[in-house]
């Protein structure tokens, strides 16, 4: 019997060891089959994808071509073996089916473990203001009284807008009241409030050395362990200094590598080898990421200038400053155009230290940078962050001037040290920014016959706006020169994603 039956040899064993049927019952069969099609798609996932609803309409419309051609009847034991070849058949594409089904289920299995492990990477979503419930949460932690503003810009509402000068005053009457909060920290964050120490680099050198004089003060609890309290510790400086002032992207960065080493510490350390490991790590951190990367990222730059160039920069830029002089002291000759704006005209304390050093400058403000530019040369940049799409994320005002030198297709190049680099990708300057005092831009200093907006406040109908940054898009952008060379802004991916993990960018 085996013999006579078409097929390989997985068949005709199968023949052998299956019993014979009559004919009137084939037609039983082929019910049976098509039905257990769908049940063992719902064996291998309750709710079928598109993928898999498209393997099993495949089958079955299989399954019905072959149950539709006609079999011949006659009598004795002969024709039991077309009945038996066709429900074969149908056995085999069952668990063609099955195998097909299981198949794409594991693959689709596959295809979503990775979405699931990266939503750990993924940061905390910022905190949005114009939801009323969790202001008032925030409120009621809050350790900094703030009192909302007045009139507030519709568009900016998911961003904090309070009034300024009442926070301070309340801040230092509660010194000696605060006992959790350590004394280099509350100092820090009083500097952050009032305006003293400004700069992506300067607020995170002054936070990471308030961070070491906490962890060499601290002590951990009775029935507390030092990761586990540490890290609580950390988050509520953290939080306070966002309620004196929202972090920068490079602040970010480092507090995720303090809490990361502080999360690796090995349980056999003492609490006192702990702590001295952390502040050896954070020494690291500083001299590593900011002060090395600086001198390296001065080096590549000043590859970059020649003898009679016209060097352009906007505000001031503590790293773009070290270049020049750099420069200028292995004796190119060169002239720096510094472009300013209000309200905090952060380029005359640059044409200060730069005239005293004896190079020749010449200073302007942003609305006349059109007519300049046909002078310029180069133009070097500052960032408080570079995004994994290539957007520049610096000073309000840098987009302005990156758009008018591609204008005039003059290399624009970005200084900016790597671990300012960031995961996070943004079109706009609307979703995330930071606003600053609008009595800034209704008040110019010095110039009393011209401050006509001095009781804006008191008209509804107006609000003033003072954005802190801007996002600069890359295809604007040349070069940016980073601790890790030059790169073009489509290789910014490339070091997040290598570096990131191990290394902090």
């Amino acid at each position: 019997m085996a013999s006579s039956l078409p097929g390989g040899g997985f068949e005709s064993v199968a023949a052998l060891r299956m019993p014979l049927e009559v004919p009137g019952k084939s037609a039983e069969v082929v019910p049976k089959v098509q039905n257990e099609v769908p049940a063992s798609s719902e064996q291998a996932k309750a709710k079928p994808t598109k993928a898999e609803r498209r393997a099993l309409q495949e089958a079955q419309r299989a399954a019905k071509a072959e149950g539709r051609k006609p079999t011949p009847v006659s009598g004795g034991g002969a024709t039991s073996k077309p009945v038996k070849q066709s429900s074969q058949k149908k056995e085999m594409q069952k668990k063609e089916t099955t195998a097909v089904a299981s198949s794409v289920v594991a693959s689709e299995k596959k295809g979503g473990d990775r979405p699931t492990d990266r939503r750990k990477d993924v940061p905390p979503p910022r905190m949005q203001f114009d939801d009323k419930s969790r202001v008032e949460k925030a409120k009621k932690r809050s350790v900094v009284n703030q009192t909302e503003a007045k009139n507030r810009v519709e568009l900016f509402r998911h961003l904090p807008q309070y009034e300024r000068g009442t926070q301070l005053p309340d801040l230092e009457s509660k010194f000696f009241q605060l006992d959790p909060m350590h004394p280099a920290i509350y100092k820090v964050g009083l500097k952050y409030l009032a305006g003293y120490i400004s700069g992506g680099n300067a607020r995170c050198i002054a936070m990471l050395k308030a961070f070491q004089e906490a962890i060499s003060d601290y002590s951990t609890p009775p029935q507390k362990t030092l990761v586990r309290d540490l890290t609580a510790k950390i988050s509520s400086y953290v939080s306070f200094f966002i309620e004196c002032r929202p972090l920068s992207i490079s602040m970010g960065n480092a507090i995720r590598f303090i809490k990361s080493r502080v999360a690796k510490l090995p349980l056999s350390l003492s609490e006192s080898e702990a702590k001295s490991t952390l502040c050896s790590e954070i020494d690291r951190f500083l001299n590593d990421k900011i002060i090395v990367a600086d001198k390296v990222i001065v080096r590549h730059a000043a590859t970059k200038i020649r003898d009679g160039d016209v060097l352009l920069t906007y505000g001031s830029s503590c790293v773009v400053e070290m270049i020049f002089l750099y420069a200028h002291e292995l004796g190119k000759q060169f002239r720096v155009v510094i472009v300013d704006s209000r309200p905090k005209l952060e380029g005359q304390a640059l044409l200060h230290r730069l005239v005293a050093k004896g190079l020749t400058c010449t200073y302007t403000h942003i609305n006349v940078v059109s007519d300049i530019m046909h002078e310029v040369t180069r133009v070097f940049l500052g960032a408080a962050s570079v995004l994994s799409n290539g957007t520049v994320y610096s000073r309000v005002g840098t987009a302005c001037v990156a758009m008018v030198a591609h204008a005039f297709c003059i290399p624009v190049l970005v200084c900016c040290e790597a671990y300012k680099f960031h995961e996070r990708v943004q079109l706009d300057s609307i979703c995330s920014n930071e606003l600053g005092d609008p009595d800034a831009v209704a008040k110019v200093s010095g110039r009393t016959d011209v401050n006509y907006l001095e009781n804006w406040a008191n008209k509804d109908n107006l609000q003033l706006l003072n954005l802190m940054y801007d996002a600069t898009p890359a295809d604007y952008i040349s070069m940016i020169v980073t601790d890790y060379g030059m790169i073009p802004p489509t290789s910014v991916p490339v070091i997040v994603r290598e570096y990131g993990r191990e290394h902090l960018y």
